[in-house]
């Protein structure tokens, strides 16, 4: 086998992790973060959570407890956040801290990794709140006109 330049490497890593080719595992991933439960959650983790009180009330990231997250989560699931929070945990975004109280205490907090993501999604959150009357209008717009 031949040996390859820097560049070729930097190549071929960039074929193989290129989410418009049908076989690529970045599309799992992009599946995976585009889950509104997934938006919502790194974003509160993040610091988003405008009803809570304590770390990240300021938009300083900080850690959760489960109980804290499932408040703030409007509608979300006993089941849904749980396993929201695990598929998280094993990708690294977040990590998971249990306190041997009674009953048990469980934090969430964003890891590096999270917080890195936490930008875009944050970002994505403020975008769909500040031009949902847009989105409305022009749908409302839209279906006048094939009505």
């Amino acid at each position: 086998m031949a040996t390859m330049t820097a560049a070729q490497k930097r190549a071929l890593a960039k074929a193989e992790y290129d989410a418009f080719l049908a076989a690529c595992p970045s599309r799992r991933l992009l599946d995976r973060i585009s889950d509104k439960w997934v938006a919502l959650i790194l974003s509160a983790l993040g610091g988003g959570g405008s009803r809570r009180e304590g770390a990240g009330c300021a938009g300083e990231p900080g850690p959760m407890r489960y109980s804290e997250l499932a408040r703030l989560l409007a509608g979300v699931s006993q089941k849904m956040l749980t396993q929201t929070l695990r598929s998280l945990e094993r990708d690294g975004l977040v990590t998971r801290t249990a306190t041997p109280t009674v009953p048990v205490t469980v934090s969430y907090e964003l890891t590096d990794l999270g917080l890195s993501l936490h930008q875009m999604m944050r970002g994505l959150k403020t975008w769909a709140e500040t031009h949902m009357d847009d989105v409305l209008a022009n749908r409302e717009a839209y279906d006048g006109r094939t009505a």
